[in-house]
């Protein structure tokens, strides 16, 4: 250990006492032994952190890590908190499951320590999606709730997500305060393993069908559903919770012809069909769309682990199945349910959309079409989420999203919600098929009607405490060098969301970002292109976001602007990552 810095000696031989079980201690002992520096320098370089949702990171041992120890701290943190602000109550939370490994042991782990501190615990007897515990949480009245998942990362990591009363993950100020109380814990004798029985009560299977009922109830053309019941339908819940439920809505919702992919179909937290567990990836749904194809489906669709995030796949005017990105999933979706809602006469004055701020603004092009509000806000569901709270009772939500695949239609729950992404994609396929139209054809009268919006993201994977504080030097490099072309293109303005103000270059005026503070940086060309720069809250990973749009006077022109755009991306991500 003799490269190790002192800081990071001393957290090792605090793992080597009593305080930490004999299993945790052999298996620390065993790095030390092997002489596994790089290994104990990023299990043990840092406190896990209690970051603004929660936790995630690789599982193993040290305090840099997902396990018994960082797990039962930040759930000890979160009981103390939750006794400080409802002091006088039978405070009550609710935990659920995915299907990675170990996510059920956390998950009671979470529960026990839960229980320990008299808080009572609505523990999902079997693995479920993350909306489900969202769901729970408002269903049950609890103050809060916690979900076990590392959402699409790759196997060895898995994750802790926190909940406040209104279902949302945790928002300010909560969520700094949480930390801090997480920080407050000192040693692990302060954290409370064991078990209370009588302050656990078991969610049973029962539940599902309270939340497929009130889902269903949000249906907006269930005769299009009954007209095209037998539309075929291929889903993958790739090793996932959606399994549970995805199958289940879409019966409920009166498709029949449902096909679900057998090979995907076993929740196992190791993925062994996958590289990674995401429906981003052409790798993920390739064997969904294999049978897509076989079967002549009409939609495909695949759920992550936790069953927030959908990806769907369609067939386009040359025969193939295509996976459309999260933006024009979003951007569907959101027409459907505008559009429908005016057929309908339903549209009211007060109701509005939400999407983020690196998602594409094609969807605030819609609300715009149908005199529909729509707010913008920071990266994550929970800000969306925090919004539908805060606007309860004087606004009325229909429908949100953003880019990485995460959409709500309705505000049954304060999360990204793939199981009813799921019915709602399946009933706008119904419908359009009933009009005689696919949703790639659909896709394309929004693009003639709006622009041509062509998005791309770039994530640049940085592991360890080499890979951190090599993507802070980027975003450090960016604000002191900002370019003043991307792509070719003239850059006018920059927004830089961590102080808050937004820079027109060309006339150096400033104006203030009415949002919290966020590391992301984003410029705008004067073609109108947007570009954003921001670390991953829960990956090593800096992500770059590039939105272009042109003109599309007509389907038949395409291929040909897509080309062109496609070039212009390439050109201006380029631009943006070199060096």
């Amino acid at each position: 250990m003799s490269t190790l810095d002192q800081e990071t000696k001393s957290r090792i031989d605090q793992w080597l006492t009593a305080e930490y079980d004999s299993e945790t201690v052999a298996k620390v002992q065993q790095l030390i032994d092997n002489n596994e520096e790089t290994e104990l320098l990023d299990s043990f370089y840092k406190e896990l952190e209690f970051g603004t949702g929660g936790l995630r990171g690789i599982m193993g041992v040290g305090s840099n890590r997902m396990n018994k120890y960082t797990i039962g701290k930040a759930t000890q943190g979160l009981a103390n908190y939750l006794r400080k602000q409802f002091p006088d109550q039978q405070i009550k939370v609710a935990v659920s499951y995915d299907s990675r490994n170990n996510s059920q042991s956390f998950g009671h782990l979470v529960a026990d320590v839960f229980s320990a501190n008299d808080i009572h615990v609505f523990l999902f007897e079997q693995l479920r999606p993350t909306p489900m515990l969202s769901f729970a949480v408002r269903h049950f009245n609890c103050q809060g709730g916690v979900m076990l998942t590392a959402s699409h990362n790759p196997k060895e990591y898995n994750g802790y997500k926190a909940y406040w009363n209104d279902g949302g993950q945790l928002v300010a100020p909560h969520d700094k305060n949480v930390i801090t109380e997480v920080n407050a814990i000192q040693s692990v004798s302060e954290i409370k393993f064991e078990r209370v029985d009588a302050n656990i009560t078991v969610v049973r299977e029962e539940f599902d069908d309270i939340y497929v009922q009130a889902n269903k109830r949000l249906s907006i053309h269930p005769e299009a559903v009954e007209a095209q019941k037998d539309l075929k339908i291929v889903y993958s819940p790739i090793h996932g919770t959606g399994i549970t439920v995805v199958p289940k809505i879409l019966e409920a919702w009166g498709f029949t012809n449902v096909t679900v992919v057998e090979e995907q179909s076993k929740p196992d937290g190791n993925f062994p069909t996958v590289v990674y567990p995401n429906p981003e990836e052409e790798d993920a749904m390739s064997i969904a769309k294999k049978h897509g194809q076989e079967l002549d489906a009409d939609v495909i669709m695949a759920t992550d682990p936790d069953a927030d995030r959908v990806g769907v796949a369609i067939r386009n005017p040359k025969g193939d199945y295509e996976l459309i990105n999260g933006n024009q999933i979003g951007s569907l979706l959101t027409y459907y349910v505008l559009s429908s809602k005016k057929d309908k006469a339903e549209l009211k004055d007060n109701d509005y959309i939400v999407k983020t701020i690196v998602t594409t603004n094609l969807i605030s092009d819609i609300g715009a079409e149908y005199g529909v509000k729509s707010y913008e806000t920071l990266t994550g569901f929970k800000f969306i989420g925090e919004v539908i709270t805060k606007l309860l009772g004087k606004e009325n939500y229909l429908v949100g999203g953003e880019e990485s695949y995460g959409y709500l239609v309705g505000d049954l729950v304060r999360d990204k919600d793939a199981v009813n992404s799921c019915a709602f994609i399946a009933e706008m396929t119904a419908y359009f098929k009933s009009q005689g139209k696919s949703l790639f054809e659909v896709l394309q009268e929004l693009y003639v009607k709006h622009g041509f919006y062509k998005e791309k993201l770039i994530s640049l994977t940085k592991k360890g405490k080499a890979g951190a504080d090599e993507i802070k030097q980027m975003m450090i490099d960016l604000r002191a060098n900002a370019p003043k072309t991307l792509g070719g293109v003239e850059v006018k303005e920059i927004r830089d969301y961590e102080n808050r103000v937004a820079t027109n270059i060309v006339s150096g005026e400033t104006s203030e970002i009415d949002l919290p503070k966020s590391d992301v940086l984003q410029f705008i060309t004067v073609d109108g292109d947007v570009i954003s720069a921001r670390p991953s809250g829960t990956e090593p990973k800096i992500k770059f976001y590039c939105s272009v749009r042109e003109a599309l006077v007509d389907a038949s022109n395409y291929e040909a602007i897509s080309a062109k755009l496609e070039q212009k991306v390439e050109n201006i991500m380029a631009d943006i990552v070199k060096g």
